[in-house]
């Protein structure tokens, strides 16, 4: 098979392979013969003029379009193309071309509450994420941040303290919601009841209905300790400001970029824990392992210094960083 990969900075990967041209996740609309969108995270989606096919999950369709990003001429399958669960967020997907290159678009290995993990199909060409591509991103089990978030709480509680759990308001958030839901109350910021209530359309179960919390009016939340359901906010933020002086709230921000020595002083939170929709270090080279790849192309994230660590252990690894290249120009290049 004859396959290139052009890079157009800025606007995602282009795939050639034969005749085909496919843009993965471009920022801005692709003269493409198909566009493949992973996710329906804001930085893998792009307006649309409604020319062209967009291949995607009817969960990202749904999502995009809540998110104010609406398609025409939508697919969710295509002769020789695959859509594969990619583990990240409701309805991501990785893309499987003729059985011989796979994108993984952004990927989770672990299994996460209502999330299965990463398919790994076998695979000629790999491209893949490698948005934590260092070994110093080792994520512990998924239980552990579980019991050391549930401790937090009842501490703050016993003392009378209401809580702000933080992540980003598509996916992390609706994983902080299901995982936490035995606290009463619970209050979601409106963002993220917006999110909850597209993943109850695909039949995701929070358990329960939850009130809605609006910056502008925070009156209902009384004075008794509460969980709050949070998008990611500085601690110097108005509205985490307005909690802290009125009620005394702690907050708990969640992500893999808390491994990072500082982050928790960085955003003004009181806690950081590990949480991540991505892979850590040694996922990501359970993933190659898996798929067996003769030649890997990494992005996102430490690209290159993955592809570095890659080539190190003989494989033929090439990060995919900008510009416009072929694989015949990346290959000559090394």
């Amino acid at each position: 098979m004859t396959s290139r990969i052009k890079v157009q900075g800025g606007n995602g990967i282009l795939l050639s392979v034969g005749t085909r041209t496919i843009a993965l996740d471009p920022l801005r609309q692709s003269e493409a013969h198909l566009t493949f969108i992973s996710h329906a995270h804001i930085d893998h989606l792009h307006k649309s003029t409604g020319a062209g096919t967009i291949l995607t999950s009817k969960e990202t369709a749904y999502l995009a379009k809540e998110r104010g990003f609406s398609y025409n001429n939508v697919v969710n399958k295509k002769d020789g193309l695959e859509l594969l669960d990619s583990g990240h967020i409701l309805g991501s997907r990785g893309l499987l071309i003729d059985n011989e290159v796979f994108y993984t678009g952004d990927f989770a290995l672990r299994p996460r509450a209502f999330l299965n993990r990463g398919e790994t199909p076998r695979c000629e060409v790999l491209i893949m994420d490698s948005t934590f591509g260092t070994p110093s991103y080792k994520f512990p089990p998924l239980q552990d941040v579980i019991e050391e978030t549930n401790k937090i709480i009842g501490r703050a509680f016993d003392k009378g303290r209401p809580v702000v759990l933080m992540g980003y308001p598509l996916g992390k958030a609706q994983l902080l919601t299901y995982l936490f839901s035995m606290w009463e109350p619970v209050y979601v910021h409106e963002s993220v009841q917006r999110m909850n209530r597209a993943h109850s359309v695909f039949g995701i179960d929070f358990g329960k209905e939850y009130q809605t919390y609006t910056e502008k009016d925070s009156s209902l939340l009384g004075k008794r300790p509460w969980l709050l359901i949070s998008p990611m906010r500085n601690g110097r933020s108005a509205m985490i400001s307005e909690l802290k002086k009125n009620y005394g709230a702690i907050t708990i921000a969640f992500s893999g970029w808390s491994v990072n020595p500082g982050y928790c002083n960085s955003i003004r939170a009181d806690y950081a824990l590990t949480l991540s929709d991505h892979c850590d270090f040694s996922e990501l080279l359970a993933l190659v392992k898996a798929c067996k790849p003769d030649r890997i192309y990494t992005c996102f994230g430490f690209a290159s210094q993955f592809a570095a660590y890659l080539r190190e252990e003989g494989h033929n690894a090439t990060p995919i960083t900008g510009g416009q290249k072929f694989i015949s120009e990346y290959v000559q290049g090394r």
